[in-house]
């Protein structure tokens, strides 16, 4: 059955006829996460773009946070002229935008004009990987938790203000609080229900640790959906947010308490079910173990697809529930990996993540590192019990500039992703240390005006 709020196309037509619908949403997401794309006409969308696709300038996959034109990617530049690319809408993504008057949207898959996949289009990237396990008979049921900071300033004010001072939505740690959801609960009901109206599955929404900091939860489904849901989520939380006259984050690290997370959790099913559970220890299947052994073998060198900012990697703190420790443990929130469920539901959480990562590219990762495991039938390391962060297990690289050095010359990200993609990302992360290295911070001139 398609969720609530999903369209075919026929009930789009339908809704275009009676007036219900007369703008279509054509998007895709970028190397930030970020939804790219074009507000179309309702009747332009049916009778242009889906039999013949839409354009876009394919400089929005070599650009910096800012939309500045950076050099380094072969894909495009001035010399290549910053020509176009298509975006194919994927109509199964097709479905109502309830937090936007008579309003629908579509998710594309970026190609060029000849068809063929722009490799280094995150979607495309995921896509490649889940390709490699249909090859195994396998499929990939992915879930993803993301928190964000809520703030009582509208998205202006906090721009005017520098984002200095800004008035969190709660004023203490609210971390299951039922009291403190119901103080912003108007906010968080109307990103629920509209979510729902969108054609994702709602489970819940819960306060968390720092000063206005909460985190709604939707349901887990296929690698490719639960992607493309968490791309739309956060755009759409924003745009709500903004509508009320608030703000919220998902960056990683706001301040200097508890940052937000993006947990992960995956598991793979065959034909005939869940392929994780199984007869040997603590009910695992060879092939889980081999799986979890991958994601611990490649996390440090893959790290760069879960924390892509330099802000990423302040998050990484010991006692702070992010990890820092390369290791797993059964129900053990002090690992990077840890595994929860039993049965049919036996997965592994990455906790690795923060609320800036993109999707597409974090769940590639983790197919990528499990199906290495896999494929070398990798030998699982005894679980780690007690508290990871006094362990002497592996560290998560601690800045960018490591992780993207590690995934520069990473031999596992080159043999599943190609060539292509590790440079244009490599690349990606120089544009952002540049960038950052060439800034003078707020903490500079409070540290050294006077006293230096």
């Amino acid at each position: 059955m398609r969720p609530r709020g999903m369209l075919t196309l026929d009930q789009l037509r339908v809704a275009v006829d009676d007036g219900s619908i007369d703008t279509v949403l054509v998007a895709f997401t970028d190397m930030q996460g970020r939804l790219q794309g074009k507000r179309c006409a309702a009747t332009y969308f049916l009778g242009e773009v889906v039999p013949h696709a839409a354009e876009a300038c394919n400089y929005l996959l070599a650009v910096d946070v800012e939309m500045n034109t950076v050099g380094g990617y072969s894909m495009s530049s001035w010399e290549r002229g910053y020509g176009d690319f298509v975006l194919k809408p994927d109509l199964a993504t097709l479905r109502h935008v309830p937090w936007h008057e008579a309003t629908a949207l579509v998710l594309c898959d970026a190609q060029w004009a000849d068809g063929s996949p722009v490799v280094a289009s995150p979607r495309q990237i995921l896509r490649a990987q889940l390709e490699r396990l249909a090859e195994r008979g396998l499929r990939a049921d992915v879930g993803t938790e993301l928190e964000f900071m809520l703030f009582a300033d509208s998205f202006d004010t906090a721009w005017r203000k520098g984002y200095q001072q800004l008035e969190p939505a709660n004023q203490y740690n609210v971390d299951y609080s039922m009291l403190g959801t119901a103080r912003v609960e108007p906010l968080l009901r109307r990103i629920r229900n509209g979510m729902a109206g969108a054609g994702m599955v709602v489970e819940s929404a819960k306060g968390e640790c720092n000063l206005g900091q909460h985190e709604i939860a939707f349901r887990y489904s296929d690698a490719l959906t639960t992607c493309d849901n968490h791309s739309i989520y956060k755009t759409g939380a924003k745009e709500i947010a903004d509508q009320a006259g608030m703000a919220l984050t998902f960056m990683a690290k706001y301040d200097e308490r508890e940052g937000n997370s993006c947990h992960i959790h995956i598991s793979l099913r065959g034909e005939d079910g869940p392929v994780f559970p199984g007869g040997e220890q603590h009910g695992f299947s060879p092939l889980f173990a081999q799986f979890i052994a991958g994601q611990q073998a490649c996390l440090r060198e893959l790290t760069y697809l879960f924390a892509p900012n330099i802000n990423s990697y302040k998050r990484y703190a010991d006692g702070s529930f992010a990890p820092t420790a390369v290791a797993w443990g059964m129900d053990n929130r002090t690992c990077a990996l840890r595994v929860v469920g039993h049965g049919p539901s036996l997965r592994v959480e990455n906790r690795v993540p923060g609320g800036d990562m993109n999707p597409y590219l974090g769940v590639a990762a983790l197919i990528a590192a499990g199906l290495h495991g896999i494929e070398n039938e990798l030998p699982l390391e005894p679980e780690l019990v007690g508290n990871a962060y006094t362990s002497d297990a592996p560290r998560v690289p601690g800045t960018l500039r490591e992780a993207a050095d590690l995934f520069a010359r990473s031999k596992v990200a080159l043999a599943a992703f190609g060539q292509e993609v590790v440079d244009h990302y490599a690349n990606a992360a120089r544009v952002e240390l540049a960038a950052f290295d060439a800034a003078v911070t707020d903490w500079e001139r409070r540290r050294g005006f006077e006293r230096l």
